[in-house]
């Protein structure tokens, strides 16, 4: 069992996956933005982040997940740098921009568009979290 956090700002998706998640087993927490996620990451010290891209601004997404990957030791989120990120977003469907997961610019370890269907998204949550323990 993995607890596993969604930081995003659509209600009935975060109900829908509460439902599937919890459904595998799974301890489920949200957020509805990047502030209240950052604050939940220390409250529950997940074993994966779901996140959207756009939330309360535009590209909040990508501030929260820059701020998990600081590299600098300093970093208040640096005992977190190694929680998988899984992106899932409708940016691609909604502008004219394409991101993927990048070292530099987007550090996150997988990327879905919305709408995902809920065996890929299921299967994409199980491999990233049989990541977890090499990475943290």
């Amino acid at each position: 069992m993995a607890t596993i956090l969604m930081i995003d700002d659509d209600t009935d998706l975060v109900a829908a996956l509460k439902i599937l998640l919890e459904g595998k087993g799974h301890r489920f927490h949200a957020a509805p933005n990047g502030e209240l996620g950052l604050r939940r990451v220390k409250e529950t010290d997940p074993d994966l982040i779901i996140l959207d891209v756009m939330m309360d601004r535009y590209t909040e997404g990508f501030r929260v997940a820059q701020l998990l990957r600081d590299p600098s030791d300093a970093s208040e989120y640096a005992a977190y740098r190694g929680v998988p990120i899984l992106v899932l977003t409708s940016i691609h469907r909604t502008t004219p921009h394409r991101f993927g997961p990048d070292e530099g610019s987007l550090p996150v370890d997988a990327f879905l568009e919305k709408p995902a269907s809920a065996d890929r998204l299921v299967a994409t949550v199980e491999e990233l979290l049989g990541k977890t323990t090499a990475r943290r």
